[in-house]
């Protein structure tokens, strides 16, 4: 396994590298910390959004739910594309916002159109909180990862806390700029290990693609049609999942922030257009789970099939190739994340509730210590809080996804107000979490996280219509 931790060690040491050299020559402003100076082109974003989108959740969560549960691990594919959409007209607005207000991050933007210094204290708070199962989700894949492809040479709690020094490290120095720059070499070895993987183990087991899922079908009937492996996993939850993630997607509070990143909204547009083209290295993922099923049934941990499959068929070196890039996809969307929650509770919890007169050099000094806080609080979670990758995506998506009637009124509805909209994300957040807690999700068939959503519209529209007077939202784009 000596070739496999060589490759590791200088992928993720010389990625790590660029990101700190990255911003060596910038002055490392509020402006770059946050959104690289609102310079990014379309293939500077296409990488950046695609860094942070695709995440471990790629290689492990997504085989894994294939493996363990089988049809509803279809709506990984169906909210992408329905994200992909809504960001072609969403976006384009919300950079404008930003570009003509200065705005920085998502609280920003409630801030500015709502007139409400308690509504950007809200949102930051409920980011913040949704970002940390976020993060635990990229450190727990990542010490899995390391982990195996380095045949446990390497422990999953070594193999953490190195990432973590590395990651905080480049963020540090770097801010966004050190994470679209990692985000390259993690993109071009993502997609050579997906395809590599997600095309050879099929043909190299079965012979083709459709031999593999003709054994499937007939050894286990029923398990690519809903609720598959599962019992309560049936159409209607998968149907509200989708609309769930694919209206929060881009409510994330370090998505939704980098779209200020961007040059122009046109750039925005076609990066909406190219970004599809990244459903297909999930489909390849899926392949390699249903191929874990038949090669390697009965294993403990879902989440484990790709690298087990690949532990399997490769040779030490290519799992070696394959940790590497999972290590760098989870250090990728880890910075950006720390990065965002770092500014949030800096610039739009500290700043406006507590210190309106702070200046931009006090605000980047708080959040690059806030940056070694978070990670911290995530590292903890990840030690003794620990879920299935799928269900702690699931539930960052229940909080963020709360924002979505918000932004979109915000943006195309005059009469949209700031008690609607914080009472509207009040009760989404409320029903969500009565109905996790007690354990009611799904809730009749449906995603608990999606039951919020809608009463969260319902109470945001309802109270705006039932104002006295429509909100002014003046020249907003």
């Amino acid at each position: 396994m000596s070739a496999a931790l060589l490759i590791i060690a200088v992928v993720v040491v010389g990625a790590s590298a660029l990101g700190v050299l990255a911003g060596r020559r910038v002055p490392m402003n509020l402006e770059n910390w946050t959104v690289g100076g609102r310079r990014f082109g379309v293939v500077f974003m296409w990488l950046l959004m695609a860094g942070e989108i695709y995440t471990t959740f790629t290689f492990l969560g997504a085989s894994g739910w294939a493996y363990s549960k089988g049809a509803p691990s279809f709506y990984v594919i169906i909210y992408g594309t329905l994200a992909y959409t809504l960001s072609f007209f969403i976006l384009p607005a919300v950079w404008r916002a930003g570009k003509r207000h200065g705005l920085h991050t998502q609280p920003d933007f409630f801030i500015k159109r709502y007139g409400s210094r308690a509504l950007g204290v809200l949102v930051a708070l409920i980011g913040v909180v949704s970002i940390v199962p976020y993060l635990q989700l990229q450190l727990t894949g990542l010490g899995f990862i390391v982990e195996v492809a380095s045949d446990r040479a390497v422990s999953s709690t070594a193999a953490i806390v190195v990432a973590f020094v590395l990651t905080c490290l480049f963020v540090f120095t770097s801010g966004i700029r050190g994470a679209a720059w990692v985000s390259i070499v993690k993109d071009i070895l993502m997609i050579a290990a997906v395809a590599v993987v997600g095309i050879g183990v099929p043909i190299a087991c079965f012979g083709s693609i459709g031999t593999m899922f003709k054994l499937l079908m007939e050894r286990m009937p029923g398990y690519l049609a809903f609720p598959g492996g599962t019992a309560e996993l049936g159409v209607g939850w998968v149907m509200s999942t989708c609309l769930l993630t694919g209206a929060g997607f881009y409510m994330w509070p370090h998505v939704f922030g980098s779209a200020f990143s961007a040059k122009s909204a046109e750039t925005i547009k076609r990066n909406a257009i190219i970004m599809p083209f990244y459903q297909i290295p999930i489909l390849l993922v899926f392949f390699v789970g249903f191929a874990a099923l038949l090669v390697l049934p009965g294993l403990a941990n879902g989440d484990t099939a790709f690298l087990a499959l690949v532990q399997k068929q490769y040779p030490p070196w290519f799992l070696g190739f394959v940790g590497a890039a999972g290590a760098l996809t989870a250090m990728v969307p880890a910075s950006v994340l720390v990065l965002f929650a770092s500014t949030l509770i800096a610039k739009n919890i500290y700043r406006t509730a507590f210190a309106p007169s702070a200046g931009e050099d006090r605000v980047i000094r708080l959040s690059r210590i806030m940056v070694f806080v978070i990670m911290v609080l995530a590292l903890v979670s990840t030690f003794f809080l620990r879920r299935e990758l799928v269900y702690l995506l699931i539930f960052g998506y229940d909080g963020v996804s709360q924002f979505f009637p918000g932004v979109v009124l915000g943006l195309f509805w005059k009469r949209a107000t700031k008690q609607a909209v914080a009472a509207g994300i009040l009760v989404g957040v409320g029903v969500v979490v009565a109905l996790i807690v007690s354990g009611r999700d799904p809730f009749l068939g449906v995603n608990a996280g999606f039951v919020g959503l809608l009463a969260n519209a319902l109470v945001t529209v309802g109270l705006s219509l039932a104002a006295k007077s429509a909100a002014s939202s003046g020249e907003w784009t």
